[in-house]
């Protein structure tokens, strides 16, 4: 992976305790922990409101799972896309459904709400914001302000975390591959994880 910022060595308490999680969950350090380490300030509050929102549980893991992986296939995120394939892969969530986010429109794996949390998702992503007043009405019908409200968090989180790897050039780091979980062509035509 060539980023946009150098990686910098991991160095001092906190970073060998994300050196320590980093290899139990990958079993290696992420090259883009290095390139966040230039500000560990920021990854902390990055990690730490992840962490903090996979705790929320007014709405579905899989739908905001799914969702987290449409932004980032909309927005080119291979990163974001890898490693959330690793993660439905380790959370038991439906595989073959994952490999199809970055095709959603053409498959027919997806129940009439899963499709309505990816457009939305998409909706969302898009500059500027495109959510219709139907697609929001059906969302709250079926999952309930509190829901609809997480969804939306979540959402929100995946954006800022996608932009932010696009733009420093951070890219996958073979996730996917630990899992043997082989992703799909993305719109138009390129590899997204």
């Amino acid at each position: 992976m060539t980023t946009r910022i150098p990686a910098t060595e991991i160095t001092g308490l906190y970073g060998a305790l994300v050196k320590k999680f980093s290899t139990k969950m990958f079993g290696r350090v992420p090259e883009s922990l290095g390139v966040m380490w230039h500000s560990p300030a920021v990854l902390k509050a990055s990690m730490g409101f992840g962490q903090k929102l996979q705790k929320w549980d007014h709405c579905d893991e899989s739908l905001k799972s799914f969702a987290h992986m449409a932004v980032a296939s909309y927005i080119g995120c291979t990163w974001c896309l890898d490693y959330n394939y690793f993660m439905a892969y380790n959370q038991g969530l439906d595989l073959e459904k994952a490999r199809q986010i970055p095709c959603w429109r053409d498959s027919d794996v997806f129940s009439p709400l899963e499709r309505d949390v990816l457009e939305y998702a998409e909706a969302m992503s898009s500059t500027p914001v495109t959510v219709s007043d139907e697609l929001s009405a059906r969302l709250l019908e079926r999952l309930g302000a509190p829901a609809l409200v997480e969804l939306t968090s979540v959402i929100g989180f995946a954006n800022l975390t996608t932009r932010g790897n696009v733009a420093m050039g951070i890219e996958s780091e073979g996730f996917a591959e630990s899992c043997e979980l082989k992703p799909l062509a993305a719109r138009s035509g390129r590899t997204v994880a």
